[in-house]
């Protein structure tokens, strides 16, 4: 057999780099079934991953839930092309530069001017950490610190940072660094719609949910600074989605007990639901939003915790130790605040919300018939986000399964066995129709 170029990026990745949620001996004995292959990419185009021997692959997840509108996009590309002629970085302390301030003035306007400033890092967990030490500042700022304690959703994650792992609820993630993380509590049940009993509807878990949260809070308000959600959808809880009055409830009950709503939309922000915030559906607002992921179209690291002028407010003082002191070297980079202004400006000119509730129907039907599958329960839809559970017992169906739809064409990395298509939003009739073929294809290969 003729030695490929795939070959060859193969065996110098794995002498050289540490891939991240892995482990490493899959790749190195990849041969095995049950473990993984590492796939060296070339190039990329459209929805579409070429690895060096030429093989595609139609990009079902986005790349980690993070690309919008195709790999190489046009726009993108050019607008890029041309801030690298201009100003590739500069430290956002003590200076300030075009791009970032015009991607500060038009989120602030997308969300009516209820969040009017915008602080910068890199990656989802810092956006988290930042939204944390902002919360708890504030009320030290005000002088009561006894509000230090956090709350999340049972099967909530957040990010891998030691803060962020704090109100992370996914056991894989968290259980191996227990005496290093501080101590957050999980409110359950969760608003998890796959908990219905007989004859409830997604509204009705919701309301229970929030009954237990009111009691919650009863108990623990006055020590309490931030309930932290993902609104909608939990990603890494397997896509586990929740009706949107939810989220009208615990926005009450915050107010009734003065404490932070953060809105996690690094995942499911920027159009994944059906609206550009997720939080839009309930005709709510958060205190504190994290955004990342999409926000820059997939292109570069960039994050961004959007911030209420009442928590805002509370920092400014002559006192240095009032201040937010937090600081990241690439803070509110220029470019890759300039792909994430490309990327609003497709927003606007190709009206791609409305595009995609069409792109979702057609999700919707490409994936119809897996629902009189015997071992599928749970299909569900969020707008361009759609899931499904697979009843097995085997603890290697996920990794059987990516390799599955690896040989259909397809990248689709199962969470545990739950299946998800989240794919970027040029995605064609034809390409959901390949990567349906290629789920029902996996799926008698795995299970």
């Amino acid at each position: 057999m003729a030695h490929s170029a795939n070959q060859d990026w193969l065996a110098r990745s794995q002498a050289a780099v540490w891939h991240p949620c892995t482990q490493m001996q899959h790749h190195a004995q990849a041969a095995l079934p049950t473990h993984l292959p590492l796939i060296p990419i070339a190039s990329g185009k459209g929805a579409w991953l070429y690895d060096f021997d030429g093989k595609p692959y139609l990009d079902g997840i986005s790349s980690w839930w993070t690309n919008l509108f195709g790999h190489a996009n046009p726009r993108i590309n050019a607008a890029l092309r041309e801030q690298l002629e201009t100003l590739e970085h500069v430290m956002l302390a003590g200076f300030t530069h075009q791009p970032v301030v015009e991607l500060s003035e038009r989120l602030s306007a997308l969300t009516a001017g209820s969040l009017g400033h915008a602080f910068y890092a890199s990656d989802g967990a810092s956006a988290t950490e930042i939204a944390l030490k902002m919360s708890f500042h504030y009320w030290r700022n005000l002088g009561r610190p006894e509000k230090a304690e956090f709350l999340c959703l049972a099967g909530s994650y957040h990010g891998e940072t030691v803060g962020a792992l704090a109100v992370t609820d996914v056991a894989i993630f968290k259980d191996a660094y227990a005496p290093l993380v501080r101590g957050a509590a999980q409110v359950l049940p969760s608003p998890d719609s796959r908990l219905a009993e007989a004859g409830e509807t997604p509204a009705d878990v919701a309301h229970r949910a929030a009954s237990a949260l009111e009691s919650w809070l009863e108990k623990h308000g006055e020590r309490t600074a931030a309930l932290i959600v993902e609104p909608l959808v939990q990603g890494a809880a397997g896509m586990v989605m929740y009706d949107p009055e939810y989220l009208r409830l615990a926005r009450q009950l915050c107010d009734r007990y003065e404490v932070h709503l953060i809105c996690d939309e690094i995942a499911v922000g920027c159009g994944r639901t059906g609206t550009f915030f997720a939080h839009e559906q309930a005709e709510i607002r958060p205190d504190l939003m994290c955004l990342s992921k999409g926000i820059s179209g997939g292109y570069l690291p960039l994050s961004i915790v959007l911030s209420s002028d009442t928590i805002y407010n509370a920092f400014l003082d002559d006192s240095v130790a009032r201040a937010f002191l937090h600081s990241h070297s690439y803070t509110g980079n220029p470019l890759a605040c300039r792909a994430a202004l490309a990327t609003l400006d497709i927003f606007a000119q190709d009206d791609v919300i409305a595009v995609n509730r069409q792109k979702a129907q057609k999700i919707a039907a490409a994936l119809a018939p897996l629902a009189e599958h015997p071992q599928v329960k749970h299909l569900r839809q969020r707008g361009m986000i759609a899931a499904f559970d697979v009843n097995t017992d085997d603890p290697h169906f996920s990794r059987k399964f990516y390799r599955a739809a690896l040989d259909h064409g397809a990248l689709i990395r199962p969470i545990g066995n739950t299946v998800y298509l989240m794919p970027p939003y040029i995605v064609s009739d034809e390409e959901i129709e390949h990567l349906a073929r290629a789920i029902s294809g996996a799926l008698e290969r795995a299970r």
